[in-house]
């Protein structure tokens, strides 16, 4: 099983967390990081902002919608931290997932620290990896990260055949060549962002 693409839905959730940024929306950004540390969803501040948007399914009480839905409340916290901008150039490559953005980070810094956290990452059980994340973007906090797709990654996460992990070591391991290079060199491609909700 390969790693899914985001959805149209999950891209125009993370354009509408972009917007909060570029209208310096400081009060909303503050609401989505207060649910960092807390169980998904607890934080009532954050419900204006994510609660539109979550997926309900045939049955919005069943744990595995549950499940989904926490990794909504998640991402819009850790986002809130990050604070920068989706990259939009670079959805168009297999590359750019949160494996991706580990190995950008490997170029600048000590590498074997960067491994070591990024191995940890990848062993997190589901329960754990809220905290792993949190630290994880915080580490990652100059280097861009691909919001859509680690939204359709963290749903993904508990999937027996582990093609998130799998695609994120690949993507951090795999073979290295001038495709880096020319990818991090590259500006951001903005011509096909997706629609802010409510246009």
């Amino acid at each position: 099983m390969r790693m899914r693409n985001p959805s149209p839905h999950e891209r125009r959730f993370i354009e509408s967390l972009n917007q909060l940024v570029a209208r310096q929306d400081r009060g909303a950004l503050a609401a989505l990081r207060r649910g960092l540390g807390k169980p998904p969803g607890s934080m009532a501040e954050m419900h204006r902002y994510v609660a539109p948007w979550l997926p309900e399914g045939d049955d919005p009480f069943a744990p595995w919608v549950q499940r989904q839905q926490d990794a909504w409340y998640l991402v819009a916290a850790l986002f809130a931290l990050h604070q920068q901008d989706a990259w939009y150039g670079m959805e168009r490559s297999r590359r750019t997932n949160l494996g991706w953005s580990f190995r950008r980070l490997a170029g600048t810094q000590e590498s074997d620290s960067v491994e070591k956290r990024f191995t940890a990452l990848l062993n997190s059980h589901i329960d754990d990896l809220p905290a792993h994340l949190r630290a994880s973007i915080s580490l990652l906090a100059e280097t861009p990260v691909n919001w859509a797709q680690l939204l359709a990654d963290i749903q993904e996460w508990d999937d027996d055949e582990r093609s998130v992990q799998r695609g994120w070591a690949q993507a951090f391991w795999g073979a290295r060549g001038g495709h880096d290079e020319d990818e991090a060199a590259t500006p951001p491609d903005t011509s096909e962002q997706p629609v802010a909700a409510g246009q």
